[in-house]
């Protein structure tokens, strides 16, 4: 009998350990995804932290500057659709953050919105760029606002595109079952290289009212993507470290003082329209743009629009950089 039990229960485990091993997906080298994902606009920049920065800079280059900073696990090719709208009328400078995109990482010291904000600013700086827009997206639009506070003096403006950074209810109360365990240090190594990429289609398709924009193809480029040398690492940390993310607050948002543009799918289920009702409510003249039937990722569900409404917002900028600073 004790015979019979022992060989269920090596049966047993070696099924499970068979299975965990199944799922495991190892990382991509960034020369294999370089080749895939990069393109002939495709630049990159050591800084002196050592990190490798994967950033494009197109359009004109005399004309005003767009900084344009993605969300979490997303990479610069969020903005692509816009770049194509724009190109003309600015210069765009589009990059991936530490631990995201092409951007190869040489520490998770790197991953955090204050260092966001610091890649940000030395980016700028070794491009020669003296004053710009800023354009941040869900996770990238709290690092924007984050700069706005402490580099006012370098914006001509600031966007909002699904930007978080305001609690959620569900934020304070007990960490969820899925938070506990990659938090367990554990646990954690065990799981963190396994194949989400189910994960990640479930989430997308969140992010769109319109689920057909949800491609393989896109997907793929998420998964594949995260899967570069220490990324899984990063956005773990950037998922499970509280002290690693910027709380907004009234006082603390009201103290942005450059002009503002807030721009929200009303169907946003990442980060719900009530972050960008507070956004507008307590940056002080901020701008609004709300957009019905529109979930957390405008500037590829509607960019034709939304590129449109960030077109009459910097162009107002610039109109009245003009009236104040009029040429001889």
């Amino acid at each position: 009998m004790k015979f019979i039990k022992r060989s269920i229960f090596g049966l047993l485990l070696f099924a499970v350990v068979g299975l965990w091993w199944s799922t495991q997906r190892a990382d991509i080298p960034y020369e294999t995804l370089e080749q895939r994902y990069s393109s002939p606009a495709s630049k990159y920049m050591e800084l002196k932290s050592g990190d490798v920065i994967h950033f494009r800079d197109q359009g004109v280059e005399d004309k005003p500057v767009l900084v344009l900073i993605h969300g979490y696990s997303a990479s610069l090719h969020t903005w692509e659709s816009w770049v194509e709208i724009l190109k003309d009328d600015y210069r765009i400078v589009s990059l991936d953050l530490p631990g995201h995109g092409l951007t190869r990482q040489v520490s998770l010291e790197s991953v955090s919105i204050p260092s966001f904000v610091s890649v940000i600013d030395e980016v700028a700086t070794k491009l020669g760029i003296e004053t710009f827009t800023i354009v941040g997206s869900s996770m990238g639009g709290a690092t924007a606002w984050a700069y706005a506070l402490d580099y006012s003096e370098r914006l001509d403006g600031l966007v909002l595109v699904g930007a978080s950074g305001w609690p959620r209810e569900e934020e304070e109360q007990e960490p969820s079952f899925v938070l506990r365990m990659l938090s367990n240090p554990v646990i954690r190594p065990l799981i963190k290289n396994m194949d989400v990429t189910s994960v990640y289609r479930s989430g997308l398709e969140a992010s769109f009212v319109d689920k057909s924009l949800v491609t393989d193809e896109m997907v793929d480029r998420y998964f594949s993507l995260a899967r570069a040398p220490g990324h899984r690492d990063s956005l773990l940390k950037l998922r499970t470290d509280a002290s690693e993310r910027l709380i907004a607050t009234p006082e603390l948002v009201s103290g942005i003082l450059v002009p503002t543009l807030v721009l929200h799918g009303e169907n946003d289920n990442l980060v719900p329209i009530e972050g960008g009702r507070k956004f507008f409510q307590y940056i002080p003249n901020a701008e609004r743009k709300f957009y019905p039937n529109v979930g957390h990722i405008p500037q590829e569900e509607i960019p034709e629009k939304s590129a449109q409404d960030l077109r009459d917002f910097v162009n107002e900028i610039q109109m009245s950089l003009s009236v104040e600073t009029p040429t001889n």
